[in-house]
């Protein structure tokens, strides 16, 4: 990245030099009918004192908040170029100006304009040297803060995920557990559901996004495993509606808010009583859980390392593109989750 900076900046400033050069070497043919080698030398004075400013000045003292050293430095190399700037033969049309001026009628003659020009010109292009290295400056730390917030968000969100999985396999282990403890005959079914379950999350979701149809089955696996381990799952029901096969979506941003439903949704009868809702509509995926309140009551605002994971990964993969809301009513805690695919 910095060497492409550097290639680009260097071009940059080729261009521009030959743009500003073109047009005092345009008016010298014209007025003077060709280029004396002293001429060559008197515009390369406007770059001298540029790079001055650009290339040591601002860097090494600007930058560095060495206010009081930069200005005095920066007066001292403005008079010293001036000085030799003035004492040099000049050879272009500006040499012809002051006699211009005199000739012209009504207008005062001005004295020493020459020499005034020059120096509006090396200031000039003295701070133009300054403010680009400024902006050079603004550019590269703009570049390096947006590439650190990068990695940064990057290792965070393979924090969560490793928080995650751990997390999602105590769960699902426990579930198997207790259809190998009842002896149960869907003992084996699990097993293999589980490894469904665990195939998508070894080599599907270390992807930084996946089709949402993957998502998707992989929720109906989740599902099924914990139809076989609960005894009485007439009230579970899924729903995935919409146009989704196209769609894509970061995986694993679901499943906690229906772990959560699991763990809290079985009432004192021992029946599960959860609702989960997947609607796509054009570009945005309308997501509703609920169960009821069961024997374990949750904290909404810190249900387990799942809940808090996945609203920390909402914030970083869909900022300003989501809205949340987690509540309790009639016996009930739902979940509302909306979502704009990008």
């Amino acid at each position: 990245m910095k060497r492409t900076f550097r290639i680009k900046e260097i071009w940059i400033h080729i261009i521009s030099w030959a743009c500003l050069m073109s047009f005092p070497i345009g008016v010298a043919i014209v007025q003077i009918g060709g280029i004396h080698p002293v001429f060559l030398v008197q515009i390369l004075f406007n770059p001298l004192i540029f790079y001055a400013n650009y290339s040591f000045l601002a860097p090494q003292l600007l930058l560095k908040k060495r206010i009081i050293t930069y200005v005095v430095t920066s007066i001292a190399i403005l008079t010293l170029f001036n000085f030799i700037a003035n004492n040099f033969p000049i050879i272009h049309p500006s040499g012809r100006m002051d006699y211009l001026v005199e000739l012209e009628e009504g207008f005062p003659p001005v004295k020493n304009l020459r020499n005034l020009i020059r120096g509006i010109f090396s200031l000039a292009f003295f701070l133009l040297g300054g403010f680009f290295r400024l902006m050079v400056d603004f550019y590269k730390r703009d570049k390096l803060s947006k590439a650190t917030d990068a990695q940064r968000t990057k290792t965070e969100l393979q924090f969560l995920k490793a928080q995650l999985n751990p997390h999602f396999l105590f769960n699902s282990l426990n579930s198997v557990y207790s259809l190998v403890r009842n002896k149960s005959n869907d003992a084996s079914e699990a097993v293999l559901t589980l490894s469904e379950l665990m195939r998508y999350m070894l080599y599907e979701a270390n992807q930084e996004i996946v089709p949402l149809i993957k998502e998707t089955e992989y929720i109906k696996n989740y599902v099924s495993l914990q139809r076989l381990r609960l005894s009485n799952t007439e009230d579970v029901t899924l729903s995935i509606k919409g146009e989704y096969e196209k769609k894509n979506i970061y995986p694993l941003l679901l499943i906690s808010f229906i772990e959560n439903a699991f763990k809290y949704g079985t009432d004192f009868k021992g029946v599960t009583d959860i609702d989960i809702r997947i609607q796509v509509i054009k570009n945005t995926l309308v997501f509703y859980v609920s169960n009821v309140i069961g024997v374990y009551r949750k904290n909404i605002d810190n249900s387990g390392v799942g809940l808090t994971n996945i609203k920390n990964r909402l914030k970083l993969l869909y900022p300003d593109l989501y809205t949340l809301e987690i509540k309790e009513e009639d016996n009930r805690y739902v979940v509302n989750l909306t979502l704009t695919l990008t």
